[in-house]
């Protein structure tokens, strides 16, 4: 199909023009003013059966609106109008041709309405793929040399100043900078704010700065206005002393959540009081509480906690949100297991392992009605796509505060199907759970589950995800646990005296060193025999639903 549509519509436009079209689309498809909302919610029904949709129709030659199928195809065939405008999406349709038809000066039309009706409601453009104006074509035609991703390629690589003990936050930005999905929403600016938050919008920045990193220029970046807007919104990371990096991670992905919930919130309130005022006979619904934010879509996991009465064997379980799991690299009290960890599997399974919580620690059995001792245990019930590993390394107590630098090994590749709650359920049962003690245990789960009790194993975890924790979301057989670890944040230096780096894969086997401004390229093995305080693991293969 040419840019000037079907010869149909060739006709159409050389008798009637293009003014039709724009009446129709400015005011019954996107509606660019307030007078407008207010026509289509009075006059937008179908002239056959008085329905609102959810489909209509519109004839380019004397206004008549339609549903699609019956009500729109008998008036097409009894007046010959064969150019009808579909409603929702604003698309051109031929009855001759029976197809949807595209015209590049209809489009140029209806680019300009959508502007308008952005600017009336007050909020940025909604996300639309890219395509080449005229001038743009033109550049491109007259410029056929331009530049190709090469397996070497630096693109996407910045050094980062450091303004002052300020490693702690390079390091991270590195890491996000780096995380895969992260990249390919920022790059593909599907992040919208409004003209009013966009100044103090922390989600904002960052999309700024992924456009930076990937601009192909080299030379180092400035992080001040990150680190302004940090300042701002986390107030107890304010200060010019060193900061610890998984704190400021942690505090990173909050605000990140925060302003994005405001930004799409901000959005769907709009939205809404469009569709209020073009349908004020349906109620709108909404769920404050739901967040499908890109920081929750990419970080955010469900822990499952499994408390077991010693006296009636019931169980109580709650699935607490988190964004990382921490691990302790000290002295085990567990009977039998009391070694420190050597790899992060050792961390994983001992951070899984039941624990006996003893006399001291009772808790009130919702079966017995009485205070018993119970033991717990920790799983997996979600993992997010990426996988992020806090390697507790610094000790505060009231004697003394140490840094733990025993080597951890870590794998480049890694299976969470162990620490499942699923695989736990399973391996509980086979090494001779009764079959009473697992029915009180399915029980309870499916009483208790989706609860969340407290804030998780991270102080920034984000409550109000309840639906990943449904039926619906369990684990299935069918599903992939293995990683690819893709970003290590390390520390080296004492407790008084320290500095962060990161290495982070640029493309696949290929990893760099981030030391500030510094970048240099890097080898699997320098990844794999370094000290590691953060570890990134990203999903290898992600399942849709």
């Amino acid at each position: 199909m040419s840019d000037h549509g079907c010869a149909h519509f060739a006709a159409f436009v050389k008798e009637y023009g293009l003014e039709s079209f724009s009446v129709v689309h400015s005011y019954f498809s996107t509606c660019i003013n307030k007078d407008a909302r207010r026509r289509k919610a009075l006059s937008c029904l179908c002239y056959k059966c008085g329905s609102s949709g959810p489909q209509l129709y519109s004839c380019l030659q004397c206004i008549y609106f339609g549903c699609k199928g019956a009500h729109i195809n008998d008036h097409c065939k009894q007046t010959k109008h064969y150019i009808v405008l579909e409603l929702c999406y604003g698309m051109i349709f031929c009855y001759q041709c029976k197809d949807f038809i595209y015209d590049s000066e209809c489009q140029a039309v209806a680019e300009k309405h959508i502007r308008k009706e952005a600017k009336s409601l007050n909020k940025s453009l909604s996300w639309r793929p890219w395509s080449p104006s005229k001038l743009e074509i033109d550049l491109l035609l007259k410029n056929p040399k331009r530049r190709h991703v090469t397996a070497f390629t630096s693109i996407g690589l910045r050094g980062l100043l450091n303004l002052g003990s300020t490693c702690f936050m390079n390091c991270i930005v590195q890491a996000l900078i780096h995380t895969p999905l992260l990249r390919d929403y920022f790059l593909s600016e599907r992040h919208e704010c409004t003209t009013k938050t966009a100044a103090k919008c922390l989600v904002c920045e960052v999309s700024r700065l992924f456009q930076e990193f990937y601009s192909g220029a080299r030379g180092p970046l400035s992080l001040h206005r990150l680190l302004h807007l940090i300042w701002n919104h986390a107030r107890h990371l304010a200060g010019y002393e060193q900061q610890d990096a998984h704190e400021f991670f942690i505090a990173t992905l909050d605000v990140l959540h925060r302003h994005c919930k405001i930004s799409m919130n901000e959005i769907a309130a709009a939205a809404a009081e469009k569709s209020k005022q073009s349908q004020p006979q349906l109620q709108q619904q909404e769920n404050p509480t739901q967040c499908n934010c890109i920081i929750d879509q990419i970080f955010t996991g469900g822990l499952q906690s499994d408390v077991v009465c010693q006296a009636c064997n019931g169980v109580s379980t709650t699935i607490d949100p988190f964004w990382d799991i921490s691990l302790d690299l000290g002295e085990a009290q567990n009977q039998g297991y009391g070694g420190p960890p050597k790899s992060l599997i050792d961390c994983l399974e001992r951070f899984t392992r039941a624990e006996h919580l003893g006399s001291s620690a009772k808790i009130k059995c919702s079966s017995c009605k009485t205070y018993q001792e119970s033991t717990k245990q920790l799983s997996m019930r979600t993992l997010p796509i990426v996988a992020s590993f806090h390697l507790k390394r610094f000790e505060h107590s009231s004697l003394i505060d140490k840094k733990i630098s025993t080597f951890i090994s870590f794998p480049s590749e890694l299976d969470m199907t162990p620490f499942m709650s699923k695989k736990k359920s399973e391996q509980s049962q086979s090494s001779g759970s009764s079959s009473s003690s697992s029915s009180s245990k399915a029980k309870s789960s499916d009483r208790k589950h989706g609860a969340t009790a407290g804030t998780g194993s991270s102080s920034g975890s984000c409550p109000g995800n309840d639906d990943d924790q449904s039926n619906s979301r369990l684990p299935h057989d069918t599903s992939d646990f293995r990683y690819s670890l893709y970003a290590v944040i390390n520390h080296v230096g004492t407790l008084d005296a320290g500095h962060y780096t990161a290495y982070v894969r640029h493309q696949k086997d290929i990893w760099v060193k981030c030391d500030d401004h510094i970048i240099t390229t890097a080898t699997l093995k320098q990844v794999l025999d370094s000290e590691g305080y953060l570890l990134f693991y990203h999903k290898k293969i992600l399942e849709y639903e």
